[in-house]
């Protein structure tokens, strides 16, 4: 996400100064600092694209040493520590807390869904933000709620997705599954395996949001009641939770447009 942080912005005629703590920084027209502290002193703004267990302790590092009417912004996907961290950052610089809701495979941020949560002045600090990522879409949610929504939008999706993969991944005859195979195979795979091209830090720190507890609880207890319903012929009470998910979903969602979409993702992919 630094990169692409790092192009979007000298897109936008922006002086870009970066640091890396693990590699050299490969575009050339940024310029490399030989220190974190070295690369934010005269920043205007600074970005953070840092593990998310280690924000919260890089923002204290560096908060002091930042320059009068700078901006501090960081893009971590749980907000319940960084955000204790930016609600004590000098008062001389302004914090912005944003969760871009993409990753470093997008061609242009317009549409793209950022999540803004408020840590001072909410008002000022979305403004900025808008003006900063000029075309995206913003929701406004506070740390606590965010956590809670990334724990069904990031975290389950994860859990089932490398659970998924590493299943998977123990086939013995590949060649004859992916013969076999149907579109929905295929897209839950091609999907799966995207989602496993992040880095293992970014997956656990995903994964290991405290409020995912609650919905992995959820899935291993349905897991369990529809293999017991299986092992017991239990046919109608199976079709009765089907059902029910399906009349849950019709409150919100147009399934038949979704099977649509599906065999469309399929046909481009082919």
């Amino acid at each position: 996400m630094g990169r692409w942080f790092a192009k979007y912005f000298l897109g936008r005629k922006f002086e870009v100064i970066g640091y890396d703590s693990e590699s050299d920084i490969p575009e050339k027209a940024v310029t490399q600092a030989q220190s974190l502290v070295g690369a934010i002193l005269k920043a205007d703004y600074v970005l953070l694209c840092t593990p998310t267990r280690r924000t919260p302790e890089i923002i204290r590092l560096i908060a002091k040493e930042m320059k009068r009417g700078a901006y501090l912004i960081e893009i971590s996907s749980q907000k319940s520590k960084t955000i204790s961290a930016l609600s004590k950052i000098p008062a001389k610089i302004s914090p912005i807390c944003v969760h871009p809701m993409f990753g470093p495979g997008i061609r242009s941020i317009k549409n793209q869904n950022i999540i803004s949560i408020p840590v001072k002045d909410g008002k000022k600090e979305l403004e900025v933000a808008k003006m900063l990522f000029a075309g995206a879409s913003f929701v406004t949610i506070n740390a606590n709620e965010h956590d809670k929504k990334m724990a069904m939008v990031l975290g389950l999706t994860h859990l089932v997705n490398v659970i998924f993969c590493s299943i998977v991944s123990k086939d013995d005859k590949t060649t004859l599954t992916e013969k076999m195979s149907g579109g929905t195979f295929r897209a839950q795979k091609i999907l799966a395996e995207s989602i496993m091209t992040q880095s293992p830090d970014l997956i656990e720190t995903i994964v290991s949001n405290p409020e995912i507890r609650r919905f992995a609880d959820e899935l291993w207890k349905d897991v369990g009641r529809l293999l017991t319903a299986v092992q017991e012929n239990k046919t109608e009470e199976i079709s009765k939770y089907i059902v029910a998910c399906q009349e849950r979903l019709a409150v919100s969602a147009d399934i038949d447009d979704s099977y649509k979409k599906h065999i469309k993702m399929i046909s481009s992919i082919e």
